[in-house]
C-alpha cells in the first residue's frame, strides 16, 4: 500500500483536519500520480457539510486535481514517468454500457465510480479524492495536461471547466448567437470565458453590478443586472441560449422569459431544494429547460487541449492546505475571484 497524507472531515460538522490512509499500490494499468493541485469545488463544500444527503465520511474530498506521474503499472501505455495529468470527477465506470462506450461516462448507467464520496467497481472501498499527496488511478481515466499552461490555474479546468465547456458545445453555441451566463463565479467565469473564445456575444446576468468590470475583462461584451425590473424588461425574448451555473435558490422563470423562441436555458448549479418552473414560461415559445453534467474522458481531453491552445485557464486564488476551512467560508460568501487552489506541497507541513 502506498501511504497518503490529507485532510478530511469526520463527520458533516467537524471541518477538514488531517488525515493519514492508504492508496492502493498501482496494478498494471493505473499510475501513481503526486498531486501538485487540487481545486476547490463548490460541490466539495455541499458534500462535506452533508448538504446534498448522500455524504459518508470520512471524506477526502477534491476532483479538481492536477500532479505528475511518478510510477506506471507495467500495461501502462497512455503514459510516462513525470508526465503531467489531470484526474478529474470520476475514476471509473462500468466500461460497458451505453453511455460508456459513446464516451459519455458521466452518464454511466452502471454508475460512475466518483473520485470521492464513493466506493470503487469491487462495491466496498471507498475513493478518496485529491485534498491529498498522492492518488493511484486507471490510465484510462487519466487526462493528459498541457505542458504550456499554469498547472494551478489549470485544476479547476478538471470540474468547473469540463462542467461548462460541455453544454457549450452540446448545444453549438458559436458566432453571432447571444449567450447569457448567469453567476459569475468558479463555474460563470469559466462560462464566459469559453462562450467568448468560441465567438458568442456573451452578457453576464448577475443580482448587482459589482462585477460588472470583471465579466467585460473576462470576455462579455455586455452586464444584465437581474434585480433591475427595468433592464430585465428591456433583455426580454434577446437570447439563445442561457447557461445558468447558480447553485443556489433564484428565478429560473424569469430567465425563461429572457430567451427568444426555441432559446435554450441549461442548469448546471446544483440547489439544495427544487426550483419552481411554470409551464407557460416554457410552452410560450417552445424553450427548452435543460441539465448538463461535466463531461466524458474524450471531452474533458479535448477541452483540455482547446485550453491549452487558446491559453485558457481558470483564475485563481492558491493557497495551503491549512487554510481550507476559511477557504471555505470565503467561497458561500462569494469572496474569491473565481476558484481556489490547494497547493499540496502544504499538506503534511
Amino acid at each position: 500500500m502506498i501511504k497518503a497524507q490529507g485532510y478530511a472531515a469526520q463527520n458533516a460538522q467537524s471541518g477538514l483536519a488531517p488525515f493519514a490512509f492508504d492508496r492502493r499500490d498501482p496494478g498494471d494499468h493505473d499510475v501513481v500520480i503526486q498531486i501538485l493541485y487540487c481545486g476547490v469545488c463548490h460541490s466539495d463544500i455541499h458534500q462535506v457539510r452533508g448538504e446534498w444527503g448522500n455524504s459518508t465520511f470520512p471524506m477526502v474530498p477534491g476532483h479538481e486535481i492536477v500532479g505528475r506521474v511518478t510510477r506506471k503499472g507495467k500495461g501502462v501505455t497512455k503514459f510516462r514517468e513525470g508526465d503531467l495529468v489531470g484526474v478529474g470527477c470520476f475514476v471509473d465506470s462500468c466500461r460497458e454500457c451505453g453511455s460508456c462506450k459513446e464516451g459519455t461516462e458521466q452518464f454511466c448507467t452502471g454508475g460512475m465510480v466518483l473520485t470521492y464520496n464513493g466506493v470503487e467497481r469491487d462495491g466496498k472501498t471507498p475513493t478518496f479524492g485529491g485534498y491529498s499527496d498522492v492518488i493511484v488511478t486507471d490510465e484510462n481515466y487519466v487526462l493528459r495536461v498541457p505542458e504550456g499552461i499554469d498547472p494551478a490555474a489549470a485544476a479547476p479546468l478538471l470540474c468547473a471547466g469540463i462542467t461548462t465547456y460541455s453544454p457549450l458545445r452540446h448545444w453549438k453555441v458559436s458566432p453571432g448567437q447571444r449567450v447569457g451566463v448567469v453567476g459569475l463565479g468558479g463555474l460563470g467565469h469559466m462560462g464566459v470565458k469559453f462562450a467568448a473564445s468560441f465567438g458568442a456575444e456573451v452578457t453576464v446576468i448577475s443580482t448587482s453590478a459589482r462585477k460588472e468590470a470583471d465579466a467585460r475583462r473576462l470576455g462579455a461584451s455586455q452586464f444584465l443586472v437581474s434585480s433591475d425590473p427595468s433592464a430585465m424588461a428591456k433583455a426580454m425574448g434577446s437570447f439563445d441560449f442561457i447557461l445558468d451555473t447558480v447553485s443556489a435558490m433564484h428565478d429560473v422563470n424569469a430567465l425563461l422569459g429572457l430567451l427568444r423562441r426555441d432559446g435554450t436555458i441549461v442548469l448546471v448549479g446544483a440547489p439544495e431544494k427544487p426550483l419552481p418552473i411554470a409551464a407557460f414560461g416554457l410552452v410560450m415559445g417552445r424553450k427548452t429547460l435543460a441539465g448538463s453534467l461535466i463531461g466524458g474522458i474524450a471531452e474533458t481531453q479535448e477541452m483540455l487541449d482547446y485550453c491549452g491552445e487558446k491559453g485558457i485557464t481558470s483564475d485563481v486564488e492558491v493557497i495551503p492546505m491549512q487554510q481550507i476551512n476559511e477557504a471555505y467560508d470565503r467561497t458561500v460568501k462569494g469572496d474569491v475571484r473565481y476558484r481556489f487552489v490547494i497547493d499540496m506541497k502544504s499538506v503534511s507541513v
